[in-house]
């Protein structure tokens, strides 16, 4: 046969697969009025176990692909199955109590002395604010917590040093709501005392790494410190030392720019948030992060991945993180474009928010490039 010819064949099955798909798909509303009526959940495990199952054994050669295709009808036939039933009523009741977000915020924690780049994210996100200054990330959350600041103002991912392990890890712990996001470029310069010959560098353990091909080319020692601003005024005490820092925390300190540009990439950019206890929603909101766990169960983030391909939303980030306690089991964060405003979009993550294990909306808000 020619590749036409077979390309033929091909078509014609597919012409008798779609009407079958569709009808399978009409059982599903069936199932679904059936569950209404009875008050059943959507998933049942068991059954789905069986019949994958059944068609890996009776596929032959292509079980594994046979496996994978009945997955995703299962997959697809229960976000059906949801969105008739209008299922996660937590969570679209919560989406339709949020505010919009207040025109002045009063009290914005941050990471670092003036002059840090955490303190020209929050002036970026919130231009009349006042920052109140923080050593620690943990300590932000404490004072979001605690009602000592509205909002916290945070790193989560450099462009070439990667994620802020620590930041992810207490948004799983705090599972507070994200409201907001902007990216700045971070071009950081090399400073020291007039005259100085420095033999080791200190600056925080990020900032170390996005600059470490400069560092390992003077032959420093890399010291890490607890923010970039403190790093300044530490090199300002000590003759032979220098920091890495902003050249607003350079001069605070009163040290002379050695060199500037000295990250490892021309287009080094770090990606901040904003934290809230509350869920305010923006008009123009268009990024939205989740957490949740998996079942140890092959296929089962494959399964919800392609619940985000079928509903046409991109993934921007997926990260995992282990859970405190517990042998070799994670939570999973995701970051995606969209609206909970778009009904489907909504639809995706009510279903979800019932079938996964500790599912946490964590906002939809407006990411600022």
């Amino acid at each position: 046969m020619t590749l036409e010819e077979i390309r033929k064949n091909i078509d014609a099955i597919d012409s008798q697969l779609l009407p079958l798909f569709a009808a399978r798909m009409d059982c599903a509303r069936e199932v679904a009025a059936v569950k209404k009526e009875a008050g059943l959940p959507v998933l049942n495990a068991e059954r789905e176990k069986a019949i994958l199952d059944r068609v890996q054994e009776r596929a032959g050669e292509y079980g594994g692909a046979a496996r994978v295709l009945y997955s995703t009808l299962m997959e697809v036939s229960r976000g059906l199955q949801h969105t008739l039933l209008d299922s996660g009523a937590p969570l679209r009741e919560l989406v339709s109590k949020a505010a919009l977000p207040p025109e002045k915020a009063q009290q914005i924690a941050t990471f670092g002395r003036p002059g840090s780049f955490s303190h020209a994210a929050a002036h970026t996100l919130f231009p009349d604010c006042t920052p109140v200054t923080f050593n620690s990330f943990a300590e932000i959350f404490r004072a979001v917590e605690a009602g000592d600041a509205e909002f916290g103002v945070l790193p989560v991912e450099n462009s070439s040093a990667g994620s802020v392990g620590e930041v992810y890890d207490l948004i799983l712990r705090y599972r507070f709501y994200i409201v907001g996001a902007a990216t700045l470029g971070v071009h950081h310069c090399l400073a020291a005392l007039p005259g100085a010959k420095p033999v080791r560098v200190y600056s925080h353990p990020q900032a170390l790494s996005q600059c470490s091909q400069k560092i390992a080319a003077l032959g420093l020692q890399p010291i890490p410190c607890e923010t970039t601003s403190e790093a300044a005024f530490t090199a300002a005490k000590e003759p032979d030392a220098a920091a890495i820092c902003s050249e607003e925390a350079a001069a605070s300190a009163g040290l002379e720019i050695l060199e500037r540009g000295v990250q490892n990439t021309e287009n080094n950019c770090t990606r901040f948030i904003v934290i809230s206890r509350t869920l305010f929603l923006p008009a123009d909101a268009n990024k939205i992060s989740l957490c949740f766990s998996l079942p140890h169960q092959t296929g089962s983030l494959h399964g919800v991945l392609s619940r985000f391909a079928q509903a046409g939303l991109n993934l921007t980030k997926i990260e995992s993180r282990p859970i405190l306690g517990r042998k070799f089991e994670y939570d999973f964060y995701l970051d995606f474009t969209g609206s909970v405003r778009d009904p489907g979009t909504l639809d995706l993550l009510a279903s979800l928010s019932v079938e996964l294990p500790r599912f946490s909306f964590l906002g939809n808000y407006t990411e600022r490039e």
